[in-house]
């Protein structure tokens, strides 16, 4: 947290403890509604109480449209129903719609029946859409005009529109209602008033469908320099844009959820401040690697009933083949799944990916193998190990063990996240705890059964 942001919850702290509530009406209207969303999601359901209660009703929109969802969730069940309807009337149209798609299913028919009908049906039409994709975070609010209208004509649209949104351009259609392009602002101010529509429409417009992944919508927006971008549904016709400010925090999302997996839990902890929802999430993941742990155990002791004293040696060695082979396939992997999630691998083929990473697995196996084998060497000679132990056998098991388990953990990590992707798992999830627990129960049985074999 900034200097400036503690001393802003400090100042409403010492006002709510004071009760002096004119002063803290000043206070939070001289700050942004994203600075006081923040001192929202530090304090207590009592204190945000007497904060909404001071705001004016479009700053406490902006600011419940801000905060994140599991204190937006205790919000909604501190705010009656006619302040939320309140709420809900000064927000935009696509912050509605995701606004009430986090409501319970009876809370949001209550609310939708409190809607204009006008609006109604272009929230719902929002609601229909997947929440991840082009449809879900497009703002339904264009300008259009048809290619035959002059400069003249489409500047009087925009006066005539009359919205608090800022346009870069108007949107062109023809006569039967497909998109055609779009003309930028500048040219409207410096083209004289009878100026054919169709002669300044750019054609070559970078657009996006209603069901494109959010995360591709976020990839053209990175690859073009966009600042906006129009939403076509299958017909070709235009039904809403998408904006730089909406794709930046779609990153953040997308950002966000792959470190949730990667790690090994849900960005659905956050839906809710409970630590039983949060426990429960975290386990759904934990579990399938507590089995797959005891199957890496049960693979030990299959090989238990060999020569005690090679085991026994053997043993001490699995965990620097587990935690190095597991690396070495997270790193495989980590690079794939953020190449494909920005979109620099998404053009290339798998075999152009594979002929780079397997050199490098190649490489790195081969220098973790021979400076495996001599910590082995050096460890076997330091007179921890049995007389018995045949050294340079165990140590030449060991260097083939670790290259062959770090061959097959950066494979893994090669290939997962394509085969995710392909199927419409989340690429994500090879780097997480699940795929990591599977290499390690692989290298671990290369690796004993290796050493009992050359042995």
């Amino acid at each position: 947290m900034a200097d400036g942001q503690r001393q802003l919850v400090r100042k409403i702290g010492a006002l709510l403890e004071s009760g002096d509530t004119s002063a803290l009406k000043k206070l939070l209207g001289e700050h942004r509604s994203s600075n006081v969303a923040e001192v929202v999601e530090l304090v207590g359901n009592e204190e945000r109480r007497i904060i909404f209660d001071v705001l004016d009703k479009p700053t406490s929109a902006e600011v419940l449209e801000k905060v994140n969802e599991a204190t937006r969730a205790e919000m909604f069940d501190l705010l009656a129903k006619h302040e939320i309807k309140g709420i809900i009337s000064e927000l935009d149209h696509d912050d509605v719609a995701d606004l009430l798609a986090e409501l319970p299913v009876e809370e949001r028919a209550e609310l939708l029946e409190s809607i204009p009908p006008a609006e109604l049906a272009e929230i719902k039409e929002l609601m229909r859409y997947s929440e991840d994709s082009a449809g879900g975070i497009m703002d339904p609010l264009v300008i259009s005009v048809p290619e035959d209208a002059t400069v003249g004509e489409a500047v009087n649209e925009i006066r005539a529109a009359e919205i608090d949104e800022d346009f870069f351009c108007v949107y062109v259609a023809d006569k039967g209602g497909r998109f055609l392009g779009d003309v930028r602002v500048r040219f409207l101010l410096t083209r004289p008033e009878s100026t054919k529509i169709r002669d300044l429409t750019d054609t070559d417009t970078v657009y996006v469908t209603v069901d494109m992944d959010q995360e591709e919508v976020r990839n053209i927006f990175s690859k073009n320099d966009l600042i906006v971008a129009p939403v076509l549904d299958q017909a070709h016709n235009l039904v809403g844009r998408i904006t730089a400010d909406r794709v930046i925090e779609v990153a953040e999302e997308e950002a966000a959820e792959d470190l949730y997996t990667m790690a090994g839990t849900d960005p659905d902890e956050l839906d809710d401040v409970s630590v039983l929802h949060a426990a429960r999430v975290r386990m759904t993941w934990l579990l399938p690697c507590l089995i797959g742990t005891g199957i890496t155990a049960l693979v030990m002791m299959f090989f238990k009933g060999h020569n005690p004293v090679i085991y026994v040696a053997a043993v001490a060695f699995v965990p620097m083949i587990a935690a190095i082979s597991g690396n070495a396939g997270l790193q495989t992997s980590a690079i794939v799944v953020s190449g494909l999630a920005t979109g620099h691998l998404v053009a290339l083929r798998l075999s152009q990916v594979f002929n780079r990473e397997v050199r490098i697995a190649l490489l790195v196996a081969l220098s973790c193998g021979v400076l495996g084998g001599l910590a082995c060497a050096i460890l076997l000679n330091s007179g921890t190990a049995e007389a018995s132990v045949e050294p340079l056998r165990l140590v030449f098991a060991f260097g083939t063990a670790m290259f062959s388990a770090i061959m097959v953990a950066t494979t893994l990590g090669l290939f997962l996240p394509f085969l995710f992707r392909r199927v419409g798992i989340d690429p994500a999830i090879s780097s997480g705890p699940l795929v990591t627990t599977a290499n390690d129960s692989i290298s671990v049985a290369i690796y004993m059964m290796l050493t009992l074999l050359l042995q």
